[in-house]
């Protein structure tokens, strides 16, 4: 058997849990998928994945809670007293160059 060393990360666990369930279905012991990263480090020569900010996407109203959309609602009533307004045309061409639709 080869030798090993041993590697310390501290992660949340919940991250480690859903990790861990998505392991044991494929049948992979963590040290094992581990391994697999540090493998791919050294033969991509760096992260073997894009590392970037996730593209931003409006928000849907069945993601939030009752709080977080009364606090959106409350922000968009502030935005129409205070006079900041756009046309439909102007947000229709906003959204469709952000985000593509």
């Amino acid at each position: 058997m080869a030798r090993t060393s041993n590697v310390f990360a501290r992660v949340e666990p919940e991250i480690k849990e859903q990790a861990e369930q998505v392991l044991d279905r494929l049948g992979i012991p963590m040290s094992n998928a581990v391994g697999m990263f540090l493998r791919q480090v050294v033969l991509q020569r760096g992260i073997p994945f894009d590392v970037k900010l996730p593209q931003a996407a409006p928000l849907s109203y069945g993601s939030l809670t009752r709080e977080q959309f009364d606090a959106e609602m409350e922000k968009g009533m502030s935005d129409v007293k205070a006079g900041r307004v756009y046309s439909a045309d102007a947000i229709e061409a906003e959204m469709k160059r952000d985000f593509g639709v």
